[in-house]
């Protein structure tokens, strides 16, 4: 078995039966390792928590690291569809209700389960396929915050690249450090929008006279900034798609 292939999940199931019991596996792992931790939440704790033989539970998933790599994958794929969903009837006009829509959607995300979080993303090993997915998707976001920042009418800053950055590494990072300690959700939510919206404005203040409006790829050669993607046309990409891509990276 390569490094990589510990991390796959057996043939996924097609049958209804099949499905409702690898969720079950999925169901009884989350509580496992939110409970005991990565180390100790090993396969017969799963399937004892599943009701199941240990030899059932290897018929979908070969190990703890592929139940793991799974469990991520729904976590991302779940903070997607929140985002979409909170944004499907358009995004805010202000800035702040802006941030704010991103902030509380990832916070809500992760309040469910902060301890399978840690195991998550602290504790387990991540699959090199994990690994890419996360940095392109925050290389994704990151461009189309740029443009978001770019183009909105409160905004002008000087470098919107970096401040895209840094404003998807706040959301990102307070986010998981904190989620799990013991702060209020409100709280946590409104000091980040807070952070965030001065550090803009003051980044609006600082900008000089047409440099609000220099090209998001507007640099020698190729154009393109180190470590983000171009994002071709995207005033044309509807909200939701818009913060489908945003969401990625957080």
């Amino acid at each position: 078995m390569t490094p990589t292939d510990r991390f796959r999940s057996r043939k996924q199931p097609r049958q209804a039966r099949s499905i409702e019991t690898r969720q079950r596996v999925l169901d009884a792992a989350a509580h496992v390792f939110s409970t005991h931790g990565y180390a100790a939440g090993t396969t017969n704790r799963i399937a004892a928590a599943a009701e199941m033989s240990i030899g059932s539970l290897y018929q979908y998933f070969p190990n703890k690291d592929a139940i793991l790599s799974a469990l991520t994958d729904a976590h991302l794929d779940a903070g997607t569809a929140l985002v979409a969903q909170r944004a499907s009837a358009g995004l805010p006009a202000g800035l702040a209700d802006t941030l704010r829509l991103f902030v509380r959607a990832t916070i809500d995300n992760h309040r469910d389960n902060p301890a399978l979080h840690r195991v998550l993303f602290e504790e387990a090993p991540r699959s090199p396929t994990l690994l890419a997915r996360l940095r392109e998707a925050e290389q994704r976001a990151v461009a189309v915050t740029a443009e978001l920042l770019r183009t909105h009418p409160e905004m002008t800053a000087a470098d919107p690249v970096l401040a895209a950055r840094i404003t998807v590494a706040t959301i990102e990072s307070l986010v998981h450090r904190l989620i799990t300690a013991p702060v209020d959700a409100q709280q946590l939510e409104d000091a980040i929008v807070e952070m965030l919206a001065g550090y803009l404005a003051r980044q609006t203040e600082q900008a000089l006279p047409g440099q609000g409006e220099q090209d998001l790829l507007g640099a020698a050669g190729d154009g393109q900034a180190p470590g983000v993607q171009e994002v071709p046309n995207i005033r044309g990409i509807d909200d939701a798609r818009t913060v489908q891509a945003i969401h990625h990276g957080l």
